[in-house]
């Protein structure tokens, strides 16, 4: 039986790459990220699960050999602020965070996988098993993007793509052309809640702003898959609802549906548009 390995982040993410190798005939060797990967994840079926904290790169390196494991798949994300703050780097980390020019992700996690091929290990694209997943072009819920909402895609793209170049951020949420707020560090579900916190703080209908809001995720230019692939579940949709979106942008063939069909259910039953661009 062929064998993969799994670096697990945060989120369901790892554990459908989990599920679908393992229905795709494989044996998993996880390592799981102490401050981010779900506990259940022990409960999957692996082959063998290695809990390990962050930084200690080496140590992920030395359980791979011993599986004898010569590629993986990095799945889920890892908060960026768990990076600079939790983190307590081994030598080898440590000097691969001095050797970075800049510390951003495609930076940090192309030092890794670098660092991981040197080794004999081959990092995998994050969506080889996830493929049905994938956001297909065109209109994905009931309802299409009203004029309004078919601006504010236009003018967000126009902006993320000048963000990503930069990998700043993938999400930017848009109110009548205008931009108000961009994801950073904190990630896309709390970039979505301080639009809607910004857009509750304007005052009553002295407003000459359009509460409502088009959130918009775009993948990077020469978007990397093996990580930091764009995602989104139903707890985005639910997370726009809150906040007043009512129109959500991507990517086709480059965002995944995490919880597949029933993104899109949740989506038709709030009344947001959901529409996937090929790019």
């Amino acid at each position: 039986m062929q064998r993969i390995g799994l670096i697990a982040g945060n989120g369901k993410f790892p554990l459908l790459v989990l599920d679908a190798a393992r229905a795709s005939g494989y044996e998993v060797v996880v390592v799981a990220i102490k401050e981010e990967t779900f506990r259940e994840i022990d409960e999957h079926g692996a082959a063998s699960v290695h809990w390990l904290s962050l930084g200690e790169l080496s140590k992920l390196i030395e359980t791979f050999r011993r599986e004898s494991v010569s590629r993986a798949i990095m799945a889920g994300q890892v908060r960026h602020k768990q990076i600079f703050s939790a983190i307590r780097p081994d030598w080898r980390m440590a000097k691969l965070l001095l050797s970075l020019t800049s510390r951003n992700t495609d930076s940090l996690l192309g030092a890794v996988s670098k660092v991981l091929a040197d080794e004999g290990i081959t990092l995998e694209p994050s969506t080889a098993f996830l493929e049905p997943l994938m956001a297909k072009p065109g209109v994905q819920t009931k309802r299409a993007p009203n004029p309004e909402e078919s601006k504010n895609i236009e003018y967000g793209r126009a902006v993320a793509r000048q963000l990503a170049q930069h990998d700043i951020g993938q999400t930017v949420v848009i109110a009548e052309s205008a931009c108000v707020a961009v994801e950073a560090m904190e990630g896309t579900d709390a970039t979505i809640q301080r639009a809607g916190e910004i857009m509750r703080s304007l005052r009553g209908d002295a407003s000459t702003l359009s509460r409502a809001l088009t959130v918009v995720k775009i993948a990077k230019p020469n978007q990397d898959m093996r990580f930091d692939v764009p995602v989104i579940g139903v707890k985005t949709i639910e997370i726009m609802q809150a906040a007043g979106a009512t129109c959500l942008a991507l990517d086709a063939g480059k965002c995944l549906l995490l919880d597949g069909e029933k993104i899109i259910e949740a989506a038709n039953a709030a009344r947001i548009a959901v529409v996937a661009e090929a790019v």
